[in-house]
């Protein structure tokens, strides 16, 4: 998908290159806890693996961005995961959506769910994900609901809450 002649969405899978992989592990680290911290680049690389879809947003051909995503019935342990896979027959979990703080509105985020909604329909699936309540990202729980995202439940962790929205 062009976004314009400089952004570019691109599906990409484990097979990265080391460091590609190494950028993205990086990128994703710098935003907990807005996202959830990986152990290790190994242990991002088995995210990826366990996958369904992963999209790669770039920039003059540089990685800016990715989004990783679950369909039903994936091998994820995630607590978060597991509250839609218990719940619902199909859907597409979005696991971890990750832009460069100076890329950030630009409008990256909406065309990147736009193109997760052109997916989702061709299977009729609704499109899951959770967002931090405690500590309060308020900017994600407004972006949700700017893309048409309801609540239907929560959850108090030990360390942090969160709020599970679909689509």
């Amino acid at each position: 998908m062009n976004l314009s002649k400089e952004f570019e969405i691109v599906h990409f899978n484990e097979s990265l290159s080391s460091k590609t992989l190494k950028d993205l592990y990086s990128l994703n680290q710098d935003n907990t806890p807005e996202v959830g911290s990986v152990r290790s680049v190994e242990s991002f690389a088995s995210l990826l693996v366990k996958s369904s879809v992963n999209l790669l947003i770039e920039h003059k051909k540089q990685p800016i961005g990715f989004i990783i995503c679950f369909r039903e019935s994936s091998e994820y342990e995630s607590l978060n995961y597991k509250y839609f896979d218990q719940k619902k027959e199909k859907f597409l979990y979005i696991d971890r959506v990750v832009i460069k703080s100076h890329y950030r509105r630009m409008g990256l985020g909406t065309r990147v769910y736009n193109y997760l909604d052109e997916l989702a329909a061709k299977e009729l699936l609704p499109i899951c994900c959770e967002v931090n309540s405690i500590p309060l990202n308020q900017i994600s729980l407004n972006f949700h609901a700017k893309n048409g995202f309801r609540e239907v439940g929560e959850r108090d962790f030990k360390d942090h809450s969160v709020k599970y929205l679909i689509k």
